[in-house]
């Protein structure tokens, strides 16, 4: 039995939220396409790496073409735009045109309850239709998608086909070569595999493969889709701008809704290469191939889209209780983005692993420094992802190959993970981050223990935890020069806030040893931290706030790492400690928020939530959190969700479309883990 929630009452609550870009089909860093308009017809759809990758779509009603997503063709006027709309899986833009309400929406079914849901490469589009002037009408849809979807650069050639599976009309486009895994950085679209655009057979007026000005030009004028042109098959996307299209009827009648959707799927076929092992993606674990996503997907429309609705109200609801409707905005962004920068894939044995790709950065893969700030989002969601994210590393750590006596940075550069490539890697310590690393996997180690209940899955890799325990007791509590996870800010020597971090991994040491009934070690470390905690507020101390680095007097920063100090209960620092924190956090918010530390303007827009979290107040997370609503709301830049930019304009500094973002679930972390 399904139980059906309203959409309406649910965007209401989000629906005066302008976001710098809307995620429209988002699953892995290759399958990822943004809208970065709230009018959907001002721009053109784009990959995240703003390469062009167009999505396009137009209606006609009783008789006249409107354009609903695209800037193309230029003949064609815009449908009158009332409203843009995005929960945590599904994206809408409301039309009212000619007496229509038309909803176009983009749902992917990112179910992180749901191993077998989350990582199917497919999403829906949907079209929803109500008669407002009470009268019938007669429409049709116009559905494209651009050859780009499946190429580097439009100087490569595609191929394509139409087949019939069961009920459903299929197309599907690819690059002729099909270079498999052969590149890796981050600049970079999908040029193997295979996209797919099916719709049910009984839905379909009819279906094109070719060229897209062939195609709107047919559409445009009444006109069927021309028969395919074989003779364009093989060329380059410049020559020929292939799409994959739809024309489909719509009967409205005066007092029925009536919705439409088609299916966007893409086949990577091998997903990643993780030391030398070519690995596909997780939901190859269930389904023998596309076709066969293809038909259960169909089949299974209408109740993951229930799902998807009961489970966008439950985020919503949550983060609204605990944080008002700004957090409420922001976490319901961060939420396709964050997923969307990662692969899940299937090892030897059929577990999964989970790969972060370090976007508009370095490209890296399963960077930890990376996957440390998104954790809150997998730790609150579903666990087992962030186990996924660690074991690759533990292992790295394991095999023989990683010399050092601290944690790795990354696995390769994405999708090549055959051993750390940032600094130097495998060869010399130059640029790694030693203090940075080991803080991040004991923290985890132990938050992962803290959602489980056990210390299970700490033990399995217990002499390289120790290991990575005891060089922060010996090496923490006053870095060296040395990179954090900031690194864009460069070296820096007696960084407090790492120091803070290399505490709260000593302090997770003794938690882990706690659990798993070592009660000596677990007590000799405990007091480490005690006694490290204290030292540090001594010589952090700098009147109304704590220093930037131990010998900088007149400094300060945010120190986010502190945050776990109250969600895994070490209570190392004292609240008194805390609020006077938060109060100069408060004193010293710019227009968009909170710099990231005194030497300069900008900030990460983790980072603020998490030193938002630490406040004793709900009010002073609110006023912490006001600041970051607003950048995401008037930012200039039309790009995806950037976490690094300036305080006093609104302006983009760098990043966009990374995983880190997904870092604001802390709130919602700390909330579940204190009712536990």
């Amino acid at each position: 039995m399904l139980i059906f929630v309203s959409t309406f009452s649910l965007f209401a609550q989000i629906s005066n939220f302008r976001a710098p870009s809307y995620p429209i089909i988002t699953h892995d860093p290759y399958f990822s396409i943004w809208c970065g308009d709230e009018v959907p017809t001002r721009c053109e759809t784009t990959h995240w790496t703003q390469k062009p990758m167009p999505v396009r779509s137009m209606v006609r009603i009783d008789g006249k073409v409107y354009r609903l997503m695209g800037k193309s063709p230029g003949y064609v006027p815009a449908a009158q735009s009332i409203g843009a709309e995005l929960t945590a899986t599904q994206t809408t833009f409301s039309f009212l045109q000619d007496g229509v309400e038309i909803r176009l929406s983009f749902m992917s079914p990112l179910l992180l309850e749901d191993l077998d849901l989350v990582t199917r490469p497919l999403s829906y589009v949907t079209w929803s239709f109500v008669s407002k002037d009470k009268q019938n009408h007669a429409a049709e849809i116009y559905f494209e998608i651009s050859g780009l979807a499946t190429v580097d650069v439009k100087t490569q050639p595609v191929t394509w086909e139409r087949k019939s599976v069961e009920k459903l009309d299929v197309l599907k486009m690819g690059s002729k070569e099909q270079p498999v895994l052969q590149k890796s950085g981050d600049d970079l679209r999908i040029d193997w595999g295979y996209l797919y655009a099916a719709v049910a057979q009984n839905e379909m007026s009819s279906s094109f493969i070719g060229r897209s000005e062939d195609a709107m030009i047919a559409f445009t004028g009444r006109k069927q889709f021309p028969d395919m042109v074989e003779s364009d098959q093989g060329r380059r996307v410049a020559e020929v701008n292939p799409v994959l299209a739809f024309n489909i009827s719509v009967n409205i009648q005066a007092k029925a809704k009536v919705e439409k959707h088609i299916m966007l799927a893409y086949d990577d076929i091998l997903s990643v290469e993780y030391f030398g092992k070519r690995l596909e993606g997780y939901w190859r674990k269930k389904f023998s191939g596309m076709e066969e996503l293809l038909k259960v997907a169909e089949k299974e429309y209408a109740t993951i889209k229930n799902r998807c609705d009961l489970y966008d109200k439950d985020i919503i609801d949550k983060a609204e209780k605990i944080g008002g409707k700004e957090y409420a905005a922001i976490c319901a962004l961060a939420y396709r983005q964050c997923m969307a920068a990662h692969k899940v894939v299937k090892d030897e044995n059929g577990q999964p692993l989970c790969f972060s790709k370090e976007n508009f950065s370095n490209g890296s893969m399963g960077t930890v420094d990376v996957f440390y700030p998104a954790a809150p989002f997998f730790l609150y969601l579903n666990p087992e992802l962030i186990k996924a994210q660690t074991t690759p590393i533990l292992d790295y750590a394991e095999s023989g190959r990683w010399p050092w006596p601290y944690a790795p940075h990354d696995v390769g550069k994405y999708p090549l993970g055959n051993g750390q490539k940032y600094g130097g890697g495998e060869k010399s310590e130059d640029r790694q981050m030693p203090v940075e690393e080991c803080g991040n996997m004991m923290i985890l180690a132990a938050a992962i223990a803290k959602t489980d209940g056990n210390a299970d899955y700490a033990a399995k890799y217990w002499k390289t935890i120790t290991k990575w325990a005891e060089y922060l007791k010996e090496k923490g509590f006053d870095p060296e020069n040395q990179l954090c996870t900031d690194d864009f800010a460069g070296h820096l020597a007696h960084n407090t806030n790492l120091s803070v971090k290399a505490i709260m991994g000593v302090a997770s040491y003794a938690l882990l040893c706690e659990m798993r009934g070592m009660n000596a070690e677990a007590s000799s470390y405990k007091k480490i931290a005690q006694d490290l905690a204290q030292k540090w507020v001594q010589a952090a101390d700098d009147g109304d706030h704590s220093k930037l680095a131990f010998d900088k007097p007149g400094t300060w920063s945010q120190k986010y790492n502190m945050v776990w100090d109250d969600i895994l209960d070490f209570n190392l620092f004292t609240r008194n400690f805390k609020d006077k924190e938060i109060e100069f956090y408060l004193k010293n918010q710019n227009r968009y928020g909170l710099p990231l530390d005194n030497r300069d303007s900008y900030t990460k827009l983790d980072w603020i939530v998490w030193s938002a979290t630490m406040a004793n107040s709900n009010q002073q997370f609110r006023d912490l959190i006001k600041p970051v609503y607003s950048f995401l709301n008037e930012t200039p830049d039309r790009v995806p969700m950037t976490d690094w930019y300036w305080t006093k304009s609104g302006e983009m500094r760098g990043f966009i479309a990374r995983s880190v973002v997904g870092g604001v679930y802390i709130k919602l972390l700390k909330d579940k883990l204190a009712k536990k």
